[in-house]
């Protein structure tokens, strides 16, 4: 048993939701038939979710959603398990483009997607997929974002539920999940104490609310930096400061980025940086750090340690730069903690066994309630957690006028 396997058996221990949907499921076979394309962060546990996919019947193409986010162990596991698997671990994007364009080529009735790029490059690149494409379910918030825009456009062909709205999804994914595994990834990676830094988190969405808990309990002084002003405020009354980032680059230690929009740091804050600052992103793309421009202004370029690339500015002040500025929590480390992917991931499943029923026409929609109900029901049945009823008469007030 390779480790790979080792891996996806570890992380197969504390999925009880997707083992709950197994037992429940596996024998009717809701997917048969179908061919299911998924572009996602290829370790352990979206692996786990492959399989499950496979066991409800669905033949899987599967690649990364991300360069370096794929780990080679598990794809090589998932290929013996019977998987159609083009990810690699690689730096290269036409590498990674050759990935999700293997996917396409084999005309999946059903994608689930991670960031977009399979149904983005589907409907600008290869469109006659698109006549055999019942539907798609879109992790992320990045990912919604694009197919949104596609949408208002005119252009989006096929239906979409949007995984990443539902409540089980956002609210424990984004937060405790991100929060979680953004400072894991750049403890192990720096080895250094986040107590007594000032810790700068660019968005306080979902995602950035997590980092700026979890940076707070680690002893951290938290600034925040938002456009919009009422998530500025929200920052504020959660007890943290709230600055422009030309004004955090001064006295920051650690930024992270958490917005899902570009040259959120670039040329002017890198000058403003202290010797020694630290620069990570959690956003699904490279593009929130202005990695670019940084290359451009530095004098040298070193490894300071693994993922840990060392940049001298021409003002003699070194910044450093995890993962080459792609999502810090994956490039560099292994992800959401595994309790809470299985409530991702059963949100996924459960929205692709909906789509497998149901004909939809083209369209951004919200996970239906009652899959949402029913996975943190799972969830919490699965933590031996007991909650109150509404009796008949609580039942009638609430309907009463």
């Amino acid at each position: 048993m390779n480790l790979g396997q080792r891996k996806i058996d570890w992380v197969s221990r504390y999925m009880p939701l997707l083992n709950s949907i197994e037992a429940e499921y596996a024998s009717r076979k809701p997917l048969s038939g179908f061919r299911v394309g998924m572009s996602i962060h290829l370790e352990a546990k979206t692996a786990y979710l492959a399989l499950l996919i496979k066991e409800l019947g669905a033949e899987v193409f599967i690649t990364g959603s991300n360069p370096l986010s794929t780990q080679d162990d598990v794809a090589e596991a998932l290929r013996e398990n019977g998987l159609n698997v083009f990810a690699k671990h690689t730096s290269d994007e036409a590498v990674y483009m050759s990935g999700i364009y293997s996917v396409l080529e084999a005309k999946p009735n059903l994608i689930l997607d991670d960031g977009a790029d399979l149904t983005v490059t589907a409907h600008t690149q290869m469109p006659q997929i698109l006549q055999t494409l019942r539907g798609v379910t879109e992790e992320t918030t990045t990912g919604l974002r694009r197919l949104r825009a596609l949408h208002n456009q005119g252009k989006l062909r096929v239906p979409v539920i949007a995984v990443n709205d539902a409540f089980t999804k956002h609210l424990f994914d984004n937060r405790y999940g991100t929060g979680q595994s953004t400072w894991d990834s750049i403890m192990r990676n720096t080895n250094l104490s986040i107590a007594g830094k000032t810790v700068v988190v660019a968005g306080y969405g979902w995602c950035g609310k997590g980092v700026a808990m979890r940076a707070r309990g680690l002893g951290a002084r938290v600034i925040v930096t938002e456009v919009d002003a009422i998530k500025a405020l929200e920052a504020v009354m959660d007890g943290f400061e709230v600055m422009q980032m030309k004004d955090a680059a001064i006295v920051g230690d650690i930024f992270v980025t958490v917005t899902g929009n570009t040259s959120v740091i670039s040329v002017e804050e890198f000058m403003q940086m202290k010797d020694g600052a630290i620069l990570a992103n959690s956003g699904h793309f490279n593009v929130e750090i202005d990695v670019k421009a940084l290359q451009h202004l530095s004098v040298e370029k070193f490894q300071a340690r693994p993922n840990v690339e060392g940049y001298v500015l021409p003002n003699g002040r070194t910044v450093f730069l995890l993962a080459e500025g792609r999502l810090v929590n994956l490039a560099a480390a292994d992800g959401h903690p595994v309790e809470i992917m299985d409530l991702s991931f059963a949100v996924q499943a459960m929205s692709l066994i909906y789509l497998s029923a149901n004909l939809l026409e083209p369209d951004v929609y919200p996970v239906p309630a009652q899959i949402d109900e029913k996975v943190a029901k799972m969830k919490l049945q699965a933590m031996n957690i007991k909650i109150d009823e509404l009796s008949v008469e609580q039942k009638r007030y609430l309907e009463s006028y």
